[in-house]
């Protein structure tokens, strides 16, 4: 006993789309699932996503009218589909032909010039030397931006030391008036510095 082999998903779409070209006719998928098992061996389960998958691809027309979906194809259908494919993908291979092309001249416009030659070989050295010496300067400059930045920083400070001398030395006269204390006394007492001067 030899099993039956099973039909493909292909072989049905084949066989459906058979049923439609050949009828010339509208179907509703109650007529398709009993037409199909028996003149082209389509189980009746698989009908209905087989007529969707061709509906789906476009090889198939369906509307709705009323209550009922209608199904047709006709097999000048399936003819002009492929032209309109054959064509689209004639379009994008000319469009991609045409670019190609233009790429190509350009590429033989750049290349124009650039012929490797003595005196180009020397513009590219000189051009690679000045590149390494405009890192090395920009290196400085940064390095320069940081001794800018610490010359601020410094003078900010000399300002407020200048400062807190001028303070220090307001407090001296003034507890040396009001106390009655030797401005001498004051710095021993409290640690001041006599020899003290602005930056």
């Amino acid at each position: 006993m030899s099993k039956q082999k099973g039909v493909s998903a292909e072989e049905k779409r084949k066989r459906m789309l058979q049923i439609f070209h050949e009828k010339k006719e509208f179907f509703q998928l109650k007529e398709l699932e009993k037409i199909a098992p028996k003149e082209k061996g389509i189980v009746e389960q698989s009908v209905k996503d087989v007529v969707q998958s061709l509906v789906d691809d476009g090889l198939v027309d369906s509307d709705k009218i009323g209550t009922s979906v209608y199904f047709w194809a006709f097999p000048s259908k399936t003819k002009h589909s492929k032209k309109r494919q054959l064509e689209n993908v004639t379009d994008k291979l000319n469009d991609v032909n045409k670019k190609i092309k233009i790429s190509q001249e350009n590429v033989a416009a750049a290349k124009i010039g650039r012929e490797p030659t003595q005196k180009r070989n020397e513009v590219l050295q000189r051009v690679a030397q000045l590149t390494a010496e405009e890192k090395l300067l920009l290196k400085k400059i940064q390095d320069y931006e940081v001794c800018d930045k610490m010359e601020n920083e410094s003078q900010i400070a000399i300002e407020s030391a200048n400062r807190w001398l001028c303070n220090i030395q307001c407090v001296v006269s003034y507890c040396e008036k009001k106390f009655s204390i030797d401005q001498k006394t004051l710095q021993e007492h409290f640690g001041i510095d006599p020899n003290m001067e602005f930056l």
